[in-house]
């Protein structure tokens, strides 16, 4: 079965097309045939008609004498045999062969024209008859020509091979053209695909038909249709996460609350303090995880959206980053600092961004060695704004740094932690035009996390 749409297409066209040729073929040789047969039985009967007004009487007989231009008429390239026979009434031979075959029907002095073979060849002949009078006296005198056939047969190949050579010749044009002609008008659809194939999972976005031939346009109208039911489909889900945070967001607090005041209390059972520890870090791990989310939904939430074009600078957002961090890196013993340039501005959400600065810059302090180092460096290179925060911790695996920005990937199990930082930090990227890799540290020390923004262009 060919499930190639141009090899289908081009069947259609072929196979008819061809279906036409053999038959127009065999009508134009069966005309050609006609048409030599026309001439040649013409040929023979005028050839007939001239040897026979020269049979006249002599002294009370027939004589034949056959003229030189009776047979000049048969003068053709291909080397024709002519033979002739001319017979009185009686049977009395009055020239040429005497075994020429005689027609099987009855001349009637009706030219009969008909095939036989003489010699050993095929020729076609004819047969005449004429009633000559003299003083009185009446005989009927026939004349047979016959000739061979092969100017007959380079007649009809004159007339017909020309027209089918034209006719394959077509075909053949048809078979190098239509394809051509299939893959140049079929570039629509593969750029169709190409649109497709080319798309961000979040990006649902309908198609523009206007380049489109109006007979594909009800499939891009039928794939705009499921886009906006996925769009549609994939907003309820963002908006029922960011209503189960908010919703969340409420009672968690309140838990810590509650077992704070629950832990500042007179306990003097040493079992139950533990306990009520171990729900304060289980309600406060769970916060975290709450504002995560929230964040994701947000960032998952403006990639669907048109990007905020507010201008924002870059290096103004890591800076009250650093400020928030500071405590959190001192309590580990780990020098923060930072290298920040000037007028390095973005178009994006502010809030966002210190999302993505907040989560690289908590990672490196969460994963580095008490004593470490954890610099940010902000600067502009070309078209772009260049984020980098650099540590000398531990480093992440290479084999491991493929999977570090999925959801609820975590490198060492044994750190606290949610798993959405860097996927939080990847959809941000993506959600402002950018992008963010990790990569090892110089001499292969630490981890290099750089996030690569579009400059602003407003």
């Amino acid at each position: 079965m060919v499930h190639s749409l141009r090899a289908r297409l081009l069947l259609w066209l072929l196979v008819p097309l061809a279906a036409f040729v053999v038959v127009t073929g065999g009508v134009s040789y069966d005309a050609a045939r006609q048409t030599a047969d026309l001439v040649q039985d013409h040929s023979l009967l005028n050839s007939a008609r001239t040897i026979i007004e020269d049979v006249d009487w002599d002294n009370g007989s027939l004589n034949a004498s056959i003229p030189p231009a009776a047979l000049e008429l048969f003068e053709s390239p291909w080397q024709d045999h002519v033979f002739y026979k001319v017979l009185a009434g009686n049977g009395r031979l009055l020239g040429g062969a005497q075994d020429l075959p005689l027609p099987r029907a009855d001349t009637a002095e009706v030219p009969v024209f008909y095939d036989t073979t003489y010699a050993g060849m095929p020729i076609r002949a004819v047969a005449y008859e004429r009633m000559l009078y003299d003083s009185g006296r009446a005989e009927r005198v026939m004349v047979i020509v016959g000739k061979t056939i092969a100017s007959r047969e380079a007649m009809i190949n004159a007339l017909w091979r020309p027209q089918l050579a034209r006719q394959w010749f077509m075909l053949a044009l048809v078979a190098l053209l239509v394809p051509l002609g299939l893959t140049l008008e079929l570039r629509p659809l593969m750029k169709l695909k190409d649109d497709v194939a080319d798309r961000e999972p979040q990006q649902l976005e309908p198609i523009r038909p206007d380049h489109l031939p109006s007979e594909l346009r009800p499939i891009v109208e039928a794939i705009n249709q499921c886009i906006a039911r996925l769009k549609v489909h994939a907003a309820m889900q963002r908006q029922f996460i960011a209503d189960a945070a908010h919703q969340l967001r409420t009672p968690l607090t309140l838990l810590t609350t509650q077992t704070q005041f629950a832990s500042q209390c007179d306990a003097r059972d040493p079992a139950l303090y533990d306990a009520l520890k171990g729900v304060r870090r289980t309600s406060q791990k769970m916060a975290e995880l709450t504002n995560q989310l929230l964040l994701l939904a947000q960032a998952e939430s403006m990639a669907q959206s048109s990007r905020s074009q507010t201008r924002v600078d870059l290096a103004e957002v890591v800076s009250s980053v650093l400020e928030e961090m500071v405590q959190a890196a001192e309590r580990r013993g780990i020098d923060l600092g930072a290298e920040l340039a000037d007028d390095v501005h973005v178009a994006g959400n502010t809030g966002l961004l210190a999302s993505l600065v907040s989560n690289l810059i908590d990672n490196a302090i969460r994963y580095t060695q008490p004593g470490g180092r954890v610099t940010a460096i902000c600067r502009s290179e070309d078209s772009e704004v260049m984020l980098q925060v650099v540590d000398n911790g531990p480093g992440i695996p290479a084999e491991a740094r493929a999977h570090v920005f999925e959801r609820f990937y975590r490198v060492a199990a044994d750190t606290e932690g949610t798993g959405l930082g860097l996927a939080i930090v990847h959809q941000v990227a993506r959600s402002h035009g950018g992008s963010v890799s990790v990569a090892a540290g110089a001499a292969r020390v630490g981890l290099v996390a750089t996030v690569r923004l579009p400059v602003w262009s407003g």
